[in-house]
């Protein structure tokens, strides 16, 4: 957190100690921020402040290895702070259409699509009652996902950014365990009578066979000729289906970001987050 000490420090307190915090969002991280660190409310802040986080997220995951350990607590922290301060700009149009035009061509792109996804899947989603039952647990291992993401493209030819972007539009990689409203379950969200049919025998709570199970039902559905068809299929909702192109389009470059992003809930009292770093 960014104290009045450590703004005393840096010599900022001669301007306003608001504008001096505010000036601190991003630098008082070298250390990766807590989960609770503050938001920017300007746009410069804004673009600073995602800029510098996707850079030294980055560079995190570069250290992290091998890749079939739990992420070490700097990418936990670094991904829990880019998931905010995309679900702010999510929110918060004003602040978006003033931020993305000031980060770099690259990083603009990415955050495009990152918030038109997002906003598309949040209308779709009904808020969940005050008294839910919330079930969650960790991911499997993100080599073990990949590793299971590429044999069912091997088997079935349907993109593993595509079933990767299905998973974590579903459940966030297996971390939201609950059943949906109407019933789907497991980590690729599937109703019992389309498992049966498509689940190859396996078990719908487990990570492999859920993805297997996907693949072969998105490749009977049109995969990977007419990809927006199967998925379709899989939810029949143009918004779904442009969202989850769109997070499988960035994907390849993102798995690990993405794989570190938490549930987050949306109530009739607003947004609760129940995985990831107290």
């Amino acid at each position: 957190m960014v104290t009045r000490n450590r703004i005393r420090l840096t010599g900022l307190l001669r301007r306003s100690p608001r504008l001096a915090r505010a000036s601190l969002l991003v630098a008082a991280f070298a250390v990766a921020p807590p989960p609770d660190a503050a938001l920017p409310n300007t746009p410069a802040l804004a673009a600073k402040a995602l800029t510098e986080t996707h850079a030294e997220l980055d560079a995190a995951i570069a250290r992290w290895t091998p890749k079939s350990t739990p992420a070490p607590r700097d990418v936990v922290l670094y991904a829990l702070y880019e998931q905010r301060l995309y679900r702010l700009l999510a929110r918060d149009t004003k602040l978006a259409d003033a931020t993305v035009p000031a980060l770099p061509a690259g990083l603009r792109a990415i955050t495009r699509d990152l918030l038109v996804a997002h906003r598309e899947l949040y209308r779709l989603t009904p808020p969940l009652p005050t008294r839910a039952t919330i079930k969650v647990g960790p991911a499997a291992p993100a080599s073990s996902l990949l590793s299971d993401y590429r044999e069912a493209q091997r088997r079935f030819h349907v993109p593993w950014n595509v079933l990767a972007s299905v998973n974590f539009v579903e459940t966030k990689f297996g971390k939201l365990r609950n059943a949906s409203a109407s019933g789907a379950q497991g980590p690729m969200q599937f109703m019992p009578g389309t498992w049966a049919a498509y689940g190859l025998g396996g078990n719908v709570h487990d990570a492999h066979d859920a993805i297997l199970g996907a693949a072969h039902y998105l490749h009977a559905s049109g995969a990977p000729r007419n990809m927006r068809r199967a998925l379709h299929a899989y939810n029949p909702s143009p918004a779904y289906v442009d969202a989850v192109l769109r997070y499988a389009r960035r994907m390849p470059a993102l798995f690990y970001e993405l794989y570190n992003w938490q549930v987050f809930l949306k109530t009739a009292h607003g947004e609760r987050r129940v995985t990831g770093p107290r």
